[in-house]
């Protein structure tokens, strides 16, 4: 298994050496000398911090060192990502259409089964044309191509980098302007493009660009479905 520097992005074959339980000493970067990861002895508040600044060295921390296709359970990760992703996007479905509609316990059966199979294609094809998009955009931006294995890293680094939808959660319990959901929405897209930076070491440009073209196609699949 090999490991990245989360300050330079160069592969080290271990981050630490045990000496005893609880007694470690962090392994340095042949590339750069620094520590190769120092948020091994960091909390996550701290690490979650980065996360949300934006710093790239926490990416790289959290997608090669934390979670790669070495790790026990790659595979259920992924699901379980791909999973809360879908009900998240669900989730933001419904509370737009629930600004535009009016819902009341007497709302029949079989009006709440059409609205809910409505959000259901609607978060379907959004997320099949987002997918569709991400792909030709990475192959024209990125010039990038590759196999199953790399098609996964990149699934996993977009679903984990969209941790924002996460807040839609609280408009559960207070009532936020519908422009919130917007800026979110922003938060996310600059989240994907950090994690492809990172992912792709690509030029962060190239990388907006790629999560733009694909975040602006499902939004516009998204609102053709609501308008018919």
């Amino acid at each position: 298994m090999e490991y990245r520097c989360v300050q330079c992005g160069f592969r080290v074959k271990t981050l630490f050496v045990q000496y005893s339980p609880g007694n470690i000493r962090l392994m340095k970067c042949g590339n750069c000398g620094a520590v190769a990861d120092d948020y091994i002895e960091c909390e996550f508040m701290i690490l979650l911090i980065d996360l949300i600044l934006h710093k790239p060295k926490a990416y790289r921390h959290l997608l090669f060192n934390v979670l790669n296709q070495d790790t026990a359970h790659f595979q259920g990760l992924l699901w379980k990502s791909l999973l809360g992703f879908l009900l998240l996007d669900a989730y933001r479905s419904w509370l737009l259409r629930r600004r535009d509609e009016e819902w009341s316990l007497m709302t029949s059966i079989s009006s709440l089964g059409w609205t809910v199979g409505k959000m259901s294609i609607d978060v379907f094809f959004g997320n099949l044309m987002f997918l569709f998009t991400f792909l030709i955009a990475m192959r024209i931006l990125l010039k990038t191509s590759g196999g199953v294995s790399r098609f996964r890293d990149l699934l996993l680094a977009i679903l984990i980098s969209s941790y924002f939808k996460i807040f839609l959660v609280a408009m559960m319990v207070w009532e936020f302007p519908s422009s919130v959901i917007f800026i979110i929405d922003l938060f996310v897209l600059s989240c994907n493009a950090v994690a492809l930076k990172v992912t792709t070491e690509s030029a962060m440009n190239c990388c907006v660009g790629v999560c733009l073209s694909a975040h602006a196609v499902k939004l516009l699949t998204t609102q053709n479905f609501e308008l018919r």
